[in-house]
């Protein structure tokens, strides 16, 4: 699950998992503490002035109703002056939660006030020392960043058109794009003063998909077809394909327009070098994006030196695997890559190879669902929609992700998966990468999280390498409840770590050791097997995303400490299930995690 999907606007774009399986009985209810009701209060006004900053937030939780109603009409402020604006609103927030004394509050809202703090520490980051809404994200346009690229995703897939006051506020937030993309290129000319442009390749790639969304006629855009589908689906009569049409030739199409011609203007200067350090203060940046994307204090070199290490480890792992399957010649990455062109591995690069290779996927969610009880306290069974990327988007886009549903269930859960080459996605890799997105992996954690008695600030707390860290544990788990069913499968599940284990080798290669975008990719082809295209979107994804891919396997490595310390500590009264309970509390940090499961597997 990429973060930059995940946010929106700053805050978390999607929403949290809704549950169809009963809650799991919970444990007495502790006595609140005399601090606890306004902790909530100070949680409730943060949340209040959130929502209304971001009225994309808003619709993405199911929270633009009642009072925030006019939301759904709304985009919010992406204006150069929103990022100063940001850090006041986080500034305010912090001061309001940390005017509550720790003391007077029970343990449960100790926690939460601590998670809480943290994460508006986090975001501030950026904005402070920067002048960025997140170190993580130091570029305003590239492949998979900018209004062109995100804001039909969310209209098509997040913004609900039930009645007719939904198409309204369709058109209403379409009439505000062209608004949007202006001030995403008066921001991007502004970065571009500082030196703060993405790679050439990457400006080429989002030049590409500009021209896609710009080429057909107003009438034929997604934008206009969406909403005339949708319309036409719920019976909501009007002429909603006229006017939203108009708005695209008249707002959307000049605006757009002139965004290419700024981002062509900038091309010819553009540096080839893939890394934060050919900008200024881009040793910083990246520093900074290491600590908020793996929520430690790790240094790029230590982080390399971890990839290195591991990517050893699993590619001995893998060797006996591949000499049982006949693979005996060449490297393990080069046997790896032998696999996956051998003919049983591969689903037909055609429409109907693409639906055999989504209902695979669904197959393997629903055999693993089974397979839950034997490691969970009554799991729930929330709706997971697996679809492809678009095609519109699915050159820049990541090869997946993971879109939560909203709080009100209006929708599910959304696993996206690329498949602009169906040859990048073998057979035998699904398996795992089913476990990673859908069960036990994102999916089953955030409808646990949903359970929890907390605020919804508090749930929706975002921390990339305990979710991440989280979704490689599941894969883990799923070979432990036999979810592998023959050698080669788990293979897959290995690859997957290696490939996790390069990309701290990677991404600390690119930022700080000054790899060309060409030698990152070719690493990634030898190391781990993968097509060259598949690798090569995942370079370019590391590239203007610094830290993000680095967070899966620290995470892990959390994961996998916090649970022996538990069996540790708790000896023979140590239960898988209810290590697995701590998914009820919610992301946090992980020397949080560690220290919490230590708890407690003390009064276990």
């Amino acid at each position: 699950m990429d973060r930059r999907l995940f946010l929106l606007s700053g805050a978390a774009a999607t929403g949290l998992a809704v549950t169809r399986a009963p809650a799991a009985p919970a444990p007495a209810a502790a006595t609140p503490a005399p601090g606890d009701a306004r902790l909530n209060a100070a949680f409730d006004r943060v949340l209040a002035d959130m929502l209304r900053a971001s009225p994309e937030f808003a619709t993405s939780l199911g929270l633009d109703t009642g009072a925030n109603a006019d939301l759904r009409h709304k985009l919010g402020d992406n204006s150069y002056a929103s990022i100063a604006e940001d850090l006041a609103r986080n500034r305010k927030a912090r001061a309001t939660i940390a005017a509550v004394d720790p003391n007077t509050l029970s343990p449960q809202a100790k926690i939460d006030r601590e998670v809480v703090l943290y994460d508006i520490d986090s975001k501030m980051v950026g904005p402070e020392r920067f002048g960025l809404s997140s170190p993580q994200g130091p570029y305003p346009i590239t492949q998979q960043d900018g209004v062109y690229f995100s804001l039909p995703d969310f209209l098509n897939s997040t913004h609900p058109v039930k009645t007719k006051d939904d198409a309204q506020a369709y058109l209403d937030r379409l009439g505000q794009m062209g608004r949007q993309l202006d001030n995403e290129t008066d921001v991007q000319r502004r970065f571009a003063e500082k030196g703060r442009v993405a790679p050439g390749f990457s400006l080429d790639l989002a030049l590409g998909q500009m021209a896609k969304l710009r080429a057909p006629a107003a009438a034929d855009n997604s934008l206009v077809t969406s909403l005339t589908r949708r319309t036409g689906e719920a019976g909501i009569a009007g002429d909603w394909k006229a006017q939203a049409a108009r708005i695209v030739g008249t707002q959307v199409y000049p605006a757009l327009d002139r965004q290419i011609a700024a981002v062509r203007a900038l091309r010819p200067a553009a540096r080839a070098e893939a890394g934060l350090w050919a900008i200024p203060g881009g040793a910083g940046i990246y520093a900074a994006a290491l600590a908020q994307a793996t929520t430690t204090t790790l240094t790029p070199d230590e982080v390399h030196r971890m990839g290195l290490e591991q990517v050893a480890a699993l590619t001995a792992q893998l060797d006996p695997i591949l000499k049982g399957q006949g693979l005996t010649q060449g490297s393990v990455g080069a046997r790896l890559a032998q696999l996956n062109r051998m003919p049983a591995q591969l689903f037909a690069d055609t429409d109907a190879g693409r639906a055999e290779l989504l209902a695979s996927l669904n197959a393997g969610e629903r055999a693993m669902q089974a397979k839950l009880p034997q490691a969970f306290n009554n799991p729930p069974d929330a709706p997971l929609d697996i679809r492809r990327v678009a095609p519109e988007i699915q050159d820049g886009a990541p090869n997946g992700y993971y879109f939560r549903a909203p709080l009100d269930g209006s929708r599910p859960a959304i696993y996206w998966i690329n498949l602009k080459s169906v040859h990048d996605w073998p057979r035998y890799t699904l398996p795992s990468l089913t476990y990673h997105e859908g069960v036990p992996g994102h999916h089953l954690q955030i409808s646990i999280a949903q359970r929890a008695k907390t605020h919804t600030l508090r749930k929706i707390a975002f921390f990339n390498a305990y979710l991440e860290g989280w979704a490689l544990y599941a894969e883990q788990l799923a070979d432990e409840l036999g979810g592998y069913a023959s050698p080669v499968e788990r293979a897959g599940y290995l690859q997957s770590f290696l490939f996790r284990a390069a990309r701290l080798v990677v991404d600390t290669g690119i930022h700080t050791k000054r790899w060309t975008h060409a030698q990152a990719t070719r690493y990634l082809i030898d190391t781990v097997g993968f097509a060259e295209g598949r690798s090569q979107r995942e370079v370019e994804r590391y590239c203007v995303s610094p830290g993000q891919a680095c967070s899966y396997k620290i995470g892990h490595a959390a994961w996998l400490r916090a649970r022996e310390n538990a069996r540790r500590i708790a000896g023979a009264r140590f239960d898988l299930k209810r290590f697995h309970d701590v998914l009820e509390a919610g992301a946090m940090p992980l020397s949080m995690l560690e220290r919490i499961v230590e708890d407690r597997a003390r009064i276990a």
